[in-house]
């Protein structure tokens, strides 16, 4: 693929990956090519369907997660236990909450092939991080690597802005309740 070609599809999935976050999954496909200085024509060339776009976010997700876990993996290894409160306030910052509804509502029927092989894959990458943090100390032993990710799903997903005004930190918060937790006797 050329530089160019690569540069905007890459822009049609970040695009449609803010989108969908902030909107849904049924944001217009329009919008999504307008939000990544595309025509609609080059949406569809490089994506079929609504569906092929859906599957290529999920992935670009699940690739950002995987790169989270095996660099804060890389950090225990090196002896760095701060490793992994960083991975897990940087999958906070992935937001993955804002994305599951949309995700959700694509996967209803049932994932995609690449989708599910990439999902067992990270799956994979967050236990082997869950066991290098236990052998440290830092994570209860009894908490799965799906229990992990759906709680910072949840601790990000939307809130509603009166919410949010009348809790600015709440976000924060929520996380050092969620790492309090986590830990051994929490």
């Amino acid at each position: 693929m050329r530089a160019d070609a690569a540069r905007r599809r890459t822009a049609i999935v970040h695009a449609g990956r803010t989108l969908f976050a902030e909107r849904g999954s049924d944001v217009a496909l329009d919008a999504v090519a307008e939000a990544a200085g595309v025509g609609i024509a080059t949406l569809y060339r490089n994506f079929d369907s609504r569906a092929a776009l859906l599957d290529e976010v999920a992935l670009a997700i699940l690739a950002d997660v995987a790169a989270v876990v095996d660099e804060a993996l890389a950090g225990l290894d090196d002896g760095d236990i701060s490793a992994w409160e960083g991975c897990l306030r940087r999958l906070v910052d992935l937001d993955l909450g804002a994305l599951t509804t949309a995700l959700a509502d694509h996967a209803a029927g049932a994932l995609s092939a690449p989708v599910r092989q990439a999902q067992h894959r990270t799956l994979a990458r967050v236990d082997a991080l869950l066991g290098a943090a236990r052998t440290r100390g830092l994570v209860r032993a009894d908490l799965s690597a799906l229990e992990l990710v759906v709680a910072i799903g949840m601790v990000t997903r939307p809130q509603p802005e009166a919410v949010l005004r009348s809790a600015p930190d709440l976000r924060e918060r929520l996380v050092s309740i969620l790492l309090a937790g986590l830990r051994p006797g929490g």
